[in-house]
């Protein structure tokens, strides 16, 4: 079973993150905000709320962080109000990106990722340009913990998943969104942790770029998430194992 997801990259890419753990928290809070805004600030009856907040408590983000997200979405505290955007554009040697942003400042967000795409050699596209490329799918990713890999295939295709696939460390499930929070739960009855569960945009298909493309288009990924009002970015390379 097969597939291309943000996830590997990251988890490749552990002591990096590791390194950014500011700039994850920063992420992880807009999630939360944004979240809380537009379904209130209980998480019993606000299924994206108590996605992110799950995901929040995974990344170690203390509770008092989580606490004062939801007030500050909720109007108890005096926050910030972030507006949801997603970018399209083309990356060296023709990649199609899809760039996911939650910003106080339109304007600044969309210079930013304009510079971006022309500093690293892409192109930022209109609306519509790359999307019909990507599927909006569930991932969940979970460490390898006390089962084996036909045991995590058996809960999670029962439950409605679609794809599996086994890394050195680590499970990735694939599902469509009707399936997503069953397929969580499933994982969750079964007593296993959970590293990542999230809504995220996948390639229909993959493309394979030439190593010197491939450098540049993962500079541009780097930069992008390195911004502060991006919250992810998706492509559809293929990229070779070594260079990640």
């Amino acid at each position: 079973m097969s597939g291309h997801s943000k996830w590997s990259t990251i988890k490749r890419k552990k002591g990096a993150a590791d390194a950014k753990r500011g700039k994850i928290f920063t992420k992880l809070i807009k999630e939360i905000t944004i979240a809380a805004r537009e379904g209130g600030g209980d998480p019993g009856s606000n299924p994206r709320l108590r996605l992110a907040i799950d995901n929040a408590k995974a990344a170690n983000m203390p509770a008092d962080n989580i606490e004062r997200a939801i007030k500050k979405a909720t109007g108890e505290l005096e926050g910030i109000t972030y507006q949801e955007l997603m970018y399209e554009g083309y990356g060296s040697g023709g990649v199609a990106m899809l760039i996911e942003v939650a910003t106080d400042n339109k304007n600044r967000s969309v210079a930013d990722v304009r510079h971006l795409f022309s500093k690293y050699n892409g192109s930022m596209g209109e609306n519509g340009s790359v999307a019909w490329m990507f599927d909006r799918k569930g991932i969940i990713a979970l460490p390898i913990q006390n089962k084996t890999e036909d045991e995590i295939m058996d809960i999670v295709l029962e439950a409605g998943a679609e794809d599996l696939q086994t890394e050195e460390d680590f499970f990735e499930v694939q599902t469509d969104l009707e399936s997503f929070e069953a397929v969580r739960k499933a994982l969750v009855a079964a007593d296993l942790q959970i590293e990542n569960a999230s809504l995220q945009w996948i390639a229909k298909n993959t493309v394979s770029v030439s190593t010197e493309d491939a450098e540049k288009v993962m500079k541009l990924i780097e930069a992008m998430e390195d911004n502060d009002d991006v919250q992810n970015v998706y492509s559809n390379a293929d990229f070779d194992e070594e260079l990640i």
